[in-house]
């Protein structure tokens, strides 16, 4: 489990396909309290360390893994926001995350609002039910609050989020283009009442 609040940020130092596909990721955590098989959110995927150095650490990622997760993310050189697992006692400052992406969202426009950057990003008709004005949804492994929800003719839906400086500042949000793919989980309460609605439906 994990709340959303990012603590560092990784950079892909190696990419190898082997029969997954091996990352080593530059970061700045102390790697002597992390254990091989701790679980680290990788914007938004949880991965397990599988092997590490003074400064960096190793995941393998599945094909359904690559496939499921915005595409790029995964290349050399790219940056990743870095979440380690929660502890007991640990503050609870974002909201409950899994770190399972559920579906990839897309820029769709950034703009200045005062201080902080307006973004509207697009999610697959699949996820609309979810979404919620004042909600919590995870992109690339931050925790944000739904700012607005705006339904497609297509079933899709356009969601808006205000990032503050600081935000931008400890993410990857400092850094977006139109277009931008983004791995996106919606909240846990959320996916087991739209499984429940889901069932009741079909029975009725």
């Amino acid at each position: 489990m994990f709340t959303g609040i990012i603590t560092d940020i990784g950079t892909i130092r190696t990419h190898e396909q082997r029969g997954d596909l091996r990352l080593a990721i530059g970061c700045a955590y102390d790697m002597e309290s992390v254990a091989i098989g701790a679980s680290i959110a990788c914007s938004g995927a949880c991965l397990t360390v599988v092997e590490k150095g003074a400064d960096w650490f190793a995941v393998d990622l599945s094909a359904e893994t690559v496939a499921r997760t915005a595409p790029g993310l995964w290349d050399q050189g790219g940056r990743l926001n870095l979440e380690r697992a929660l502890k007991v006692g640990d503050e609870l400052g974002g909201h409950i995350v899994t770190g399972h992406v559920d579906g990839i969202g897309t820029l769709v426009s950034a703009a200045h609002e005062g201080d902080s950057t307006r973004l509207v990003i697009a999610a697959p008709a699949a996820l609309a039910p979810a979404l919620a004005a004042k909600g919590s949804i995870t992109v690339d492994g931050i925790s944000l609050t739904v700012n607005t929800v705006e339904d497609q003719a297509d079933g899709s839906v356009h969601f808006g989020l205000n990032i503050i400086p600081h935000t931008a500042a400890a993410t990857t949000l400092d850094s977006l283009t139109r277009g931008r793919a983004f791995n996106l989980e919606i909240d846990v309460l959320a996916r087991y009442l739209d499984r429940m609605q889901s069932l009741r439906s079909r029975s009725m």
